[in-house]
């Protein structure tokens, strides 16, 4: 079955959970695909990112910015590949500070409130299962598959669809980001602090990034599976 295409954000605030979401800022950036939802109230959330994610706040630590800090923050957000950040504007933050919706003008990155409470496990719930409504490959019989895979000219573009599928549909920058790191959990044997020094990250952005994988790729803890998907990364024209 083929991958359904990843949502945008407009698709995604259509969503019921995402009722009564306000565009602040940054609308030319609605229509970019959304990979991940992640919830972040840091300033430097942007090390955690892999690409593409729509990111929910308080905003408790932008209250607390000067203009010029809000300009950097969201132009952190951008480079690390944000499509759009949303801001609960009930408790600290009541308002969204001018500079930071001149930045989103000037990024095209989504700036979205809500001025009402909302559940952000609400919001990540109803997004994720948008998002991951795009079929998982099979693990069964992945052995038979790597069989294939090994005798059969001309298979091998089939088996590595097969099993990473769901990484290879997303946008080049996660895309490259998780297989990178889903070849060093592997290498690594899943050792989260090893993993974590080859790719010159922190533990809690491995940590991130596997829940991503798992939830694409499913179980990642079957060897063969592994072998598999080893396999699958070592073949030629990948990443």
């Amino acid at each position: 079955m083929l991958n359904a295409p990843l949502p945008s954000l407009r698709e995604l605030l259509d969503l019921p959970a995402f009722a009564g979401a306000q565009v602040l800022g940054g609308a030319a950036g609605l229509e970019r695909s959304v990979t991940w939802v992640h919830v972040a109230e840091v300033l430097d959330a942007a090390r955690f990112l892999s690409g593409g994610e729509l990111l929910l706040s308080t905003g408790l630590e932008l209250s607390r910015t000067v203009p010029d800090e809000g300009r950097a923050y969201l132009r952190s957000l951008a480079d690390a590949g944000a499509h759009g950040l949303a801001l609960e504007l009930v408790g600290s933050l009541r308002e969204v500070p001018a500079a930071v919706l001149e930045e989103a003008q000037r990024l095209a990155l989504p700036v979205i409130a809500f001025v009402h409470e909302v559940r952000f496990a609400d919001l990540t719930r109803a997004a994720h299962g948008r998002i991951l409504a795009r079929g998982t490959p099979d693990a069964t019989g992945g052995l038979e598959s790597v069989t294939l895979a090994l005798r059969e000219t001309g298979r091998a573009a089939a088996f590595r669809e097969a099993q990473l599928g769901p990484l290879l549909a997303l946008p080049e920058r996660p895309r490259a980001t998780l297989l990178l790191t889903l070849d060093a959990l592997i290498a690594g044997q899943f050792n989260i602090a090893q993993v974590a020094r080859a790719l010159g990250v922190r533990r809690q952005t491995v940590y991130y990034r596997l829940e991503q994988l798992r939830a694409r790729l499913g179980d990642l803890d079957d060897p063969r599976r592994q072998l598999a998907l080893r396999l699958a990364l070592d073949l030629d024209g990948g990443g």
